[in-house]
């Protein structure tokens, strides 16, 4: 649960240093206090978007932290060790905001705001005022269902064997989109593969014949080059490189006798002359086996033709052609078995849609009997929210036979009847806007019931409602609040006079700035508070004292 919550320059909060309770918590002021402030802050610290514009005027940075206690959050505490950021049962998350940008922490380690978000929705339940809208849409309509009936496991399951099933579809598809076009396009490529193979190109032949054109082309002129060459080294006997070079040796060892620091230049020299005879030798040999052969080059030259002329044909280069050939007959299986392809092809998809359908009955049969319940639960609530005689019920409507989709085959539907006698009708036909806002709170209220989180927080979800049923809906947080951590923001006493904590919101404007301050009353500052709540300009003492006894009342 949510045990701290310290703020420092955001929005009109200069410092705030809070601490909170298990059980609920109300947090009420004057209208336009800054009763929000402490959520947006909680918002920000769990992953929310900001910029520089929350920090406060005159201030450089602003920076929140929060404190929870995660003993009794297995999810959490298995999230923070999974991700090496576990820390004692107790979990501290700190943000800070600048003109540059924002920092997140937890447990002191830089995470990215990704991070927040997923450990906030292990820690944090948020329920706001803005939620009566979105419960007119369909498919919000159909994830509260879902969250209700706890079935997460047949979801999946339809989720999966309908990704299977679209997959096999796909194939079916293009198979049938190759098999229109099977006639014109066999003959093409019987026709490309049979000139490929006629081919019969290796791989890297093409390099292989190119450098043997290279030599044959000028054999002729290697030929009389490596003449010249030998005579230079050692046919011309009196200037040949060889016979200078063995006179140079003989001279220079006859000189290594009378100074023995010449031996190992003319070692050198020695050594030389080896090296020299062995490339004549190699020379000699190349030469003698190199032979003009026109016609060996003809043949070169017309494969050279024919692999450049089916290169420009399908627009690849030598080197590729060999792994075209092979693409080229692999279409070509493939459209020749076709037919084999596409009968197994479709006993796959008949699998897979007998598949489906199995699951998707089993996630059908588990949402029928859970809107039952939840239909119940939802229409006793009513009752007791002022909407004597009402009902509220859950139509799930079945989709086209074959219009599968990866939420299963049917759509849920809230319809309800606010008056004894009418006939049910959608949820945004029949309902004004505080009937919306009573059945939204009930839906939540018996959402937050079911969850794992160990903090729920209730942004005026009591708008539009008053008297006895705002005292019912506080008695009703109240009663969750002793199973889970409640924050209730509230503007109506029945409901704050339920709550086991009470926080105020004031604002102070002074001459230069305005802040907002959030403290914990005490019981005769909570007798205040209720007082001001309930009465206008002038607090009476009966106003007084009706606040003590709706307080006193709350504790039965």
């Amino acid at each position: 649960m949510l045990t701290h919550i310290h703020i420092w320059n955001f929005a009109i909060v200069e410092k705030l240093n809070l601490e909170l309770e298990a059980g609920m918590t109300v947090l009420t002021g004057e209208t336009g206090a800054g009763k929000s402030i402490l959520l947006e802050a909680l918002g920000l610290a769990l992953g929310d978007r900001t910029d520089s514009s929350v920090i406060r005027h005159g201030a450089e940075k602003a920076e929140i932290s929060v404190t929870f206690d995660t003993r009794k959050t297995v999810r959490a505490e298995a999230w923070l060790k999974d991700h090496e950021l576990d820390s004692d049962e107790e979990c501290i998350i700190r943000r800070t905001i600048s003109a540059s940008g924002s920092r997140a922490f937890i447990n002191g380690k830089p995470c990215p705001i990704t991070l927040l978000r997923e450990l906030g929705e292990m820690l944090v339940d948020l329920h706001s005022q803005h939620e009566h809208h979105s419960l007119l849409r369909r498919e919000v309509q159909q994830q509260l269902l879902d969250d209700y009936a706890n079935h997460p496991a047949l979801l999946s399951a339809v989720a999966h064997i309908f990704q299977q099933w679209q997959s096999l579809h796909q194939d079916m598809q293009e198979l049938d989109r190759l098999r229109s076009e099977r006639a014109s396009r066999l003959e093409l490529l019987r026709y490309q593969v049979s000139e490929l193979d006629a081919l019969n190109l290796d791989e890297g032949e093409a390099d292989k014949l190119d450098a043997e054109h290279l030599r044959l082309a000028n054999a002729r002129q290697i030929l009389e080059s490596s003449d010249r060459i030998l005579n230079r080294l050692e046919e011309n006997d009196q200037a040949s490189v060889n016979a200078l070079l063995t006179r140079s040796l003989s001279d220079l060892q006859s000189l290594a006798t009378m100074d023995s620091s010449l031996e190992s230049t003319a070692g050198l020299l020695d050594s030389a002359s080896i090296q020299i005879n062995e490339a004549i030798t190699e020379l000699r040999h190349y030469r003698d086996n190199l032979e003009l052969d026109p016609q060996r080059l003809a043949e070169i030259e017309e494969r050279l033709a024919s692999i450049t002329d089916l290169c420009r044909k399908h627009q690849v280069s030598a080197g590729e052609l060999p792994a075209h050939f092979s693409h080229l007959q692999e279409e070509l299986a493939r459209l020749e078995q076709a037919d084999i392809r596409a009968g197994r092809l479709q006993q796959d998809i008949e699998h897979a849609r007998a598949e489906y359908r199995s699951r998707a009955h089993k996630l059908s049969q588990s949402r029928h009997k859970a809107a039952k319940k939840f239909s119940a639960r939802i229409s006793e609530r009513m009752q007791q929210l002022g909407m004597e005689g009402g009902r509220f019920e859950i139509e799930l409507r079945p989709q086209e036979e074959n219009d599968f989709s990866q939420q299963g085959q049917e759509r849920a539907e809230f319809v309800v009847s606010a008056n004894p006698g009418q006939p049910l009708k959608p949820l945004s036909k029949v309902v004004s806007g505080g009937e919306l806002s009573r059945i939204s709170l009930a839906i939540q209220v018996i959402s937050a019931d079911l969850s794992l989180t160990p903090t729920l927080i209730f942004d005026e979800v009591d708008v539009g409602i008053g008297g006895r049923v705002a005292e019912i809906v506080g008695r009703q947080l109240r009663e969750l609040g002793h199973h889970q951590q409640v924050i209730c923001v509230t503007h109506l006493p029945q409901v704050a006079a339920l709550g086991h904590h009470h926080l105020q919101v004031c604002k102070q404007a002074e001459a230069d700035h305005t802040r907002s301050e959030i403290q914990t009353l005490s019981e005769s500052q909570r007798v205040d508070e209720i007082a001001r709540m309930l009465g206008g300009l002038k607090i009476t003492k009966q106003t007084l004292n009706h606040a003590r006894e709706m307080i006193e009342e709350a504790q039965v």
